[in-house]
Protein backbone atom coordinates (compact mmCIF):
# COMPACT_ATOMS: atom_id res chain seq x y z
CA UNK A 1 0.00 0.00 0.00
CA UNK A 2 1.48 3.70 -1.31
CA UNK A 3 0.02 6.30 0.89
CA UNK A 4 0.46 9.82 -0.08
CA UNK A 5 -0.59 11.36 3.02
CA UNK A 6 -0.55 14.47 0.96
CA UNK A 7 -3.35 13.40 -0.97
CA UNK A 8 -7.21 15.77 -0.11
CA UNK A 9 -5.40 18.69 1.27
CA UNK A 10 -3.78 16.33 3.89
CA UNK A 11 -6.82 14.57 5.09
CA UNK A 12 -5.29 11.12 3.96
CA UNK A 13 -2.44 11.54 6.57
CA UNK A 14 -5.15 12.33 9.05
CA UNK A 15 -6.85 9.93 8.61
CA UNK A 16 -4.67 6.68 7.74
CA UNK A 17 -4.86 5.34 11.36
CA UNK A 18 -8.19 5.30 11.88
CA UNK A 19 -8.74 3.21 7.91
CA UNK A 20 -5.82 1.00 7.66
CA UNK A 21 -7.75 -1.17 10.53
CA UNK A 22 -10.79 -1.12 8.94
CA UNK A 23 -8.35 -2.19 5.60
CA UNK A 24 -6.43 -4.62 7.09
CA UNK A 25 -9.81 -6.26 8.09
CA UNK A 26 -11.39 -6.43 4.34
CA UNK A 27 -8.15 -6.70 2.35
CA UNK A 28 -5.72 -8.92 4.90
CA UNK A 29 -2.10 -8.08 5.77
CA UNK A 30 -0.78 -5.64 3.53
CA UNK A 31 3.12 -3.53 4.10
CA UNK A 32 3.07 0.18 4.55
CA UNK A 33 4.68 2.86 2.23
CA UNK A 34 4.21 6.29 2.80
CA UNK A 35 5.56 9.29 0.47
CA UNK A 36 7.35 12.12 1.56
CA UNK A 37 8.45 14.23 -1.45
CA UNK A 38 7.29 14.62 -5.18
CA UNK A 39 7.90 11.22 -7.34
CA UNK A 40 8.65 8.95 -4.33
CA UNK A 41 5.89 6.72 -5.62
CA UNK A 42 7.72 5.94 -8.34
CA UNK A 43 10.79 5.12 -6.44
CA UNK A 44 8.54 2.91 -3.67
CA UNK A 45 6.64 0.81 -6.70
CA UNK A 46 10.17 0.06 -8.63
CA UNK A 47 11.81 -1.29 -5.55
CA UNK A 48 9.05 -2.98 -4.55
CA UNK A 49 8.09 -4.74 -7.74
CA UNK A 50 11.24 -5.43 -8.15
CA UNK A 51 11.82 -7.12 -5.15
CA UNK A 52 9.08 -9.56 -6.06
CA UNK A 53 5.60 -7.36 -5.01
CA UNK A 54 2.71 -8.88 -7.37
CA UNK A 55 0.21 -6.12 -6.03
CA UNK A 56 0.27 -2.33 -5.44
CA UNK A 57 -2.60 -0.37 -4.36
CA UNK A 58 -2.47 3.15 -4.43
CA UNK A 59 -3.88 5.31 -1.39
CA UNK A 60 -3.80 8.62 -2.96
CA UNK A 61 -4.96 10.61 -5.74
CA UNK A 62 -4.40 10.85 -9.73
CA UNK A 63 -0.99 12.16 -9.11
CA UNK A 64 0.05 9.66 -6.91
CA UNK A 65 -1.19 6.85 -9.84
CA UNK A 66 0.37 8.79 -12.05
CA UNK A 67 3.83 8.11 -10.54
CA UNK A 68 3.24 4.29 -9.74
CA UNK A 69 2.68 3.36 -12.79
CA UNK A 70 5.21 5.31 -14.99
CA UNK A 71 8.17 4.07 -12.21
CA UNK A 72 6.97 1.04 -13.18
CA UNK A 73 6.45 0.92 -16.67
CA UNK A 74 9.85 3.41 -16.98
CA UNK A 75 11.43 0.17 -15.57
CA UNK A 76 9.87 -2.31 -17.90
CA UNK A 77 7.70 -3.70 -14.88
CA UNK A 78 4.27 -2.91 -15.82
CA UNK A 79 3.75 -6.86 -16.66
CA UNK A 80 4.74 -8.31 -12.87
CA UNK A 81 2.48 -6.36 -10.53
CA UNK A 82 -1.36 -5.49 -10.35
CA UNK A 83 -2.20 -1.91 -9.62
CA UNK A 84 -4.83 -0.92 -7.11
CA UNK A 85 -6.54 2.48 -6.38
CA UNK A 86 -8.34 3.72 -2.99
CA UNK A 87 -9.30 7.01 -4.70
CA UNK A 88 -8.40 9.68 -1.42
CA UNK A 89 -7.17 12.13 -3.55
CA UNK A 90 -8.36 15.56 -4.56
CA UNK A 91 -9.98 14.65 -8.35
CA UNK A 92 -10.10 11.01 -8.35
CA UNK A 93 -10.59 11.15 -12.26
CA UNK A 94 -8.80 8.27 -13.22
CA UNK A 95 -11.12 6.15 -10.32
CA UNK A 96 -13.65 7.88 -12.22
CA UNK A 97 -12.66 6.42 -16.09
CA UNK A 98 -12.15 3.05 -13.59
CA UNK A 99 -15.70 2.80 -12.65
CA UNK A 100 -14.41 2.51 -9.00
CA UNK A 101 -16.53 3.92 -6.61
CA UNK A 102 -16.21 7.51 -4.83
CA UNK A 103 -16.77 6.08 -1.24
CA UNK A 104 -14.04 3.84 0.33
CA UNK A 105 -16.94 0.92 0.67
CA UNK A 106 -17.39 0.47 -2.56
CA UNK A 107 -13.74 0.81 -3.85
CA UNK A 108 -12.35 -1.76 -1.09
CA UNK A 109 -15.27 -4.39 -2.16
CA UNK A 110 -13.67 -4.03 -5.59
CA UNK A 111 -9.99 -4.50 -4.33
CA UNK A 112 -11.02 -7.52 -2.04
CA UNK A 113 -13.29 -9.35 -4.99
CA UNK A 114 -9.85 -9.23 -6.85
CA UNK A 115 -10.76 -8.95 -10.21
CA UNK A 116 -8.32 -7.61 -12.68
CA UNK A 117 -8.31 -6.34 -16.51
CA UNK A 118 -5.54 -4.75 -18.37
CA UNK A 119 -6.04 -1.38 -19.85
CA UNK A 120 -3.48 0.79 -22.31
CA UNK A 121 -1.15 3.94 -21.03
CA UNK A 122 0.22 6.21 -22.64
CA UNK A 123 3.81 7.52 -22.65
CA UNK A 124 4.49 11.24 -23.51
CA UNK A 125 7.96 13.78 -24.63
CA UNK A 126 7.73 17.41 -23.09
CA UNK A 127 9.64 19.72 -22.14
CA UNK A 128 10.47 20.35 -18.27
CA UNK A 129 10.03 23.82 -16.46
CA UNK A 130 13.75 24.31 -17.45
CA UNK A 131 12.84 23.36 -21.17
CA UNK A 132 15.01 20.26 -21.25
CA UNK A 133 13.47 17.28 -23.08
CA UNK A 134 11.80 14.78 -20.32
CA UNK A 135 9.77 12.05 -20.77
CA UNK A 136 6.87 9.69 -18.80
CA UNK A 137 3.41 8.10 -19.21
CA UNK A 138 -0.11 8.90 -18.30
CA UNK A 139 -2.89 6.19 -18.00
CA UNK A 140 -5.77 8.50 -17.71
CA UNK A 141 -5.47 11.83 -19.87
CA UNK A 142 -3.00 14.14 -20.99
CA UNK A 143 -4.30 17.67 -22.04
CA UNK A 144 -2.62 21.16 -23.07
CA UNK A 145 -3.61 24.51 -22.99
CA UNK A 146 -5.53 25.97 -20.09
CA UNK A 147 -5.36 22.58 -18.47
CA UNK A 148 -1.67 23.43 -17.43
CA UNK A 149 -2.66 26.95 -16.57
CA UNK A 150 -6.10 24.69 -14.51
CA UNK A 151 -3.17 22.43 -12.27
CA UNK A 152 -1.11 25.40 -11.32
CA UNK A 153 -3.49 27.44 -9.89
CA UNK A 154 -5.68 24.13 -7.88
CA UNK A 155 -2.30 23.53 -6.80
CA UNK A 156 -1.60 26.65 -5.47
CA UNK A 157 -4.55 26.85 -3.45
CA UNK A 158 -6.35 25.28 -0.87
CA UNK A 159 -8.36 21.89 -1.80
CA UNK A 160 -10.06 21.82 1.36
CA UNK A 161 -13.12 22.33 -0.44
CA UNK A 162 -12.92 19.33 -2.46
CA UNK A 163 -11.97 18.00 -5.36
CA UNK A 164 -15.01 19.11 -7.96
CA UNK A 165 -14.91 22.59 -6.63
CA UNK A 166 -11.32 23.18 -6.32
CA UNK A 167 -11.14 22.60 -9.72
CA UNK A 168 -14.31 24.16 -10.74
CA UNK A 169 -12.87 27.41 -8.84
CA UNK A 170 -9.40 26.96 -10.56
CA UNK A 171 -11.08 26.75 -13.86
CA UNK A 172 -12.83 29.71 -13.79
CA UNK A 173 -9.83 31.61 -12.25
CA UNK A 174 -7.85 30.58 -15.37
CA UNK A 175 -10.14 30.74 -18.02
CA UNK A 176 -9.92 34.89 -17.14
CA UNK A 177 -6.00 34.36 -17.26
CA UNK A 178 -6.06 32.55 -19.87
CA UNK A 179 -4.59 33.30 -23.58
CA UNK A 180 -4.86 31.24 -26.39
CA UNK A 181 -1.49 30.24 -28.19
CA UNK A 182 -0.87 28.75 -31.86
CA UNK A 183 -0.51 24.79 -31.97
CA UNK A 184 0.49 22.86 -34.65
CA UNK A 185 -1.46 19.23 -34.11
CA UNK A 186 -0.31 15.83 -35.85
CA UNK A 187 -2.64 12.90 -35.11
CA UNK A 188 -1.02 9.75 -36.82
CA UNK A 189 0.90 11.96 -38.75
CA UNK A 190 -1.67 13.79 -40.17
CA UNK A 191 -2.07 17.94 -39.21
CA UNK A 192 -5.71 18.59 -37.65
CA UNK A 193 -5.08 21.86 -36.32
CA UNK A 194 -2.68 24.66 -36.95
CA UNK A 195 -4.03 28.03 -35.19
CA UNK A 196 -4.99 29.03 -31.63
CA UNK A 197 -6.65 26.40 -29.55
CA UNK A 198 -8.15 26.65 -26.10
CA UNK A 199 -7.75 22.91 -25.35
CA UNK A 200 -6.39 19.76 -26.85
CA UNK A 201 -6.58 16.55 -24.59
CA UNK A 202 -5.34 13.03 -25.19
CA UNK A 203 -7.73 11.05 -23.36
CA UNK A 204 -7.39 7.33 -22.30
CA UNK A 205 -10.18 8.09 -19.42
CA UNK A 206 -12.99 10.00 -19.92
CA UNK A 207 -12.81 12.19 -16.93
CA UNK A 208 -10.34 14.96 -15.89
CA UNK A 209 -10.69 17.65 -14.13
CA UNK A 210 -12.02 16.82 -10.87
CA UNK A 211 -15.04 15.22 -13.01
CA UNK A 212 -15.35 17.15 -16.36
CA UNK A 213 -16.93 14.36 -19.03
CA UNK A 214 -14.53 15.13 -21.24
CA UNK A 215 -14.00 12.40 -23.12
CA UNK A 216 -17.34 10.18 -22.81
CA UNK A 217 -16.64 7.44 -25.44
CA UNK A 218 -12.82 6.55 -24.61
CA UNK A 219 -11.84 3.13 -23.53
CA UNK A 220 -8.93 2.28 -21.52
CA UNK A 221 -8.33 -1.05 -23.41
CA UNK A 222 -8.86 -0.16 -27.37
CA UNK A 223 -5.38 0.73 -28.24
CA UNK A 224 -6.06 4.39 -29.28
CA UNK A 225 -6.27 7.90 -27.64
CA UNK A 226 -9.10 9.51 -27.85
CA UNK A 227 -8.43 13.44 -29.27
CA UNK A 228 -10.80 16.38 -28.06
CA UNK A 229 -10.09 20.26 -29.71
CA UNK A 230 -11.42 23.06 -28.29
CA UNK A 231 -11.25 25.95 -30.82
CA UNK A 232 -9.87 29.49 -30.37
CA UNK A 233 -12.53 31.20 -27.77
CA UNK A 234 -13.61 34.47 -26.04
CA UNK A 235 -14.02 33.84 -22.60
CA UNK A 236 -17.43 34.57 -22.45
CA UNK A 237 -18.05 31.37 -24.86
CA UNK A 238 -15.30 29.47 -22.53
CA UNK A 239 -17.79 30.72 -19.46
CA UNK A 240 -20.79 29.34 -21.21
CA UNK A 241 -20.02 26.07 -22.22
CA UNK A 242 -18.02 24.92 -19.45
CA UNK A 243 -21.64 23.28 -18.40
CA UNK A 244 -21.52 21.01 -21.23
CA UNK A 245 -18.02 19.76 -20.47
CA UNK A 246 -19.46 18.62 -17.20
CA UNK A 247 -22.21 16.79 -19.01
CA UNK A 248 -20.57 15.46 -22.11
CA UNK A 249 -22.33 17.59 -24.15
CA UNK A 250 -19.70 19.09 -25.90
CA UNK A 251 -19.92 16.41 -27.99
CA UNK A 252 -22.03 17.99 -30.32
CA UNK A 253 -20.61 21.55 -30.01
CA UNK A 254 -19.35 22.78 -33.55
CA UNK A 255 -16.50 24.44 -31.28
CA UNK A 256 -14.73 20.99 -30.63
CA UNK A 257 -13.72 18.25 -32.92
CA UNK A 258 -13.04 14.36 -31.92
CA UNK A 259 -10.25 12.47 -33.43
CA UNK A 260 -8.59 8.97 -32.22
CA UNK A 261 -5.31 8.51 -33.38
CA UNK A 262 -1.89 6.18 -31.87
CA UNK A 263 0.38 9.27 -32.10
CA UNK A 264 -0.81 12.22 -31.36
CA UNK A 265 2.48 15.76 -31.71
CA UNK A 266 2.09 18.96 -30.50
CA UNK A 267 4.21 22.08 -31.31
CA UNK A 268 4.30 25.71 -30.42
CA UNK A 269 6.68 27.94 -29.02
CA UNK A 270 8.39 26.37 -26.87
CA UNK A 271 7.62 26.66 -23.14
CA UNK A 272 4.75 29.00 -24.46
CA UNK A 273 2.04 26.25 -23.82
CA UNK A 274 1.71 24.35 -20.81
CA UNK A 275 0.68 20.76 -19.97
CA UNK A 276 -1.43 18.51 -17.96
CA UNK A 277 -0.67 15.22 -17.13
CA UNK A 278 -2.55 12.70 -15.20
CA UNK A 279 -4.08 16.23 -13.18
CA UNK A 280 -0.09 17.56 -12.82
CA UNK A 281 1.62 20.36 -14.43
CA UNK A 282 4.70 18.80 -15.14
CA UNK A 283 6.24 20.63 -18.67
CA UNK A 284 4.96 22.51 -21.46
CA UNK A 285 5.06 21.97 -25.76
CA UNK A 286 6.46 20.87 -28.13
CA UNK A 287 5.53 17.09 -26.62
CA UNK A 288 4.91 13.89 -28.20
CA UNK A 289 1.95 11.60 -27.24
CA UNK A 290 1.86 7.62 -27.79
CA UNK A 291 -0.49 5.00 -26.54
CA UNK A 292 0.86 1.93 -25.21
CA UNK A 293 -1.10 -1.11 -25.44
CA UNK A 294 -1.68 -3.61 -22.67
CA UNK A 295 0.61 -1.30 -20.29
CA UNK A 296 -0.70 -2.57 -16.84
CA UNK A 297 -3.19 -4.98 -14.70
CA UNK A 298 -5.69 -2.53 -12.36
CA UNK A 299 -7.37 -4.18 -9.71
CA UNK A 300 -11.45 -3.61 -9.68
CA UNK A 301 -12.03 -2.00 -12.77
CA UNK A 302 -14.72 -1.63 -14.94
CA UNK A 303 -15.43 -3.72 -18.31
Amino acid sequence: MIVNPHSRNGATGRRWKALQTGLRGALGPFDVEHTRAPRDAERIAREGVRAGIERVIVAGGDGTVNEVVSGLLAAELGGYAELGVLPLGTGGDFARSLGIPRGLDGAVELLAAGKSRQIDAGRISYLDAALQNASTYFVNVASLGISGLIDQLVNRATKRFGGGVSFLIGTVKAIARHRSQHVTLRVDGEVVHDAPLVLAAAANGRYFGGGMYISPEARLDDGLLDVVLVSDLSKRAMLSKLPLIYSGKHLDDPDCRFLRGRVIEAEATPGSVLLDIDGEALGALPARMDVVPNAISVIGAAE
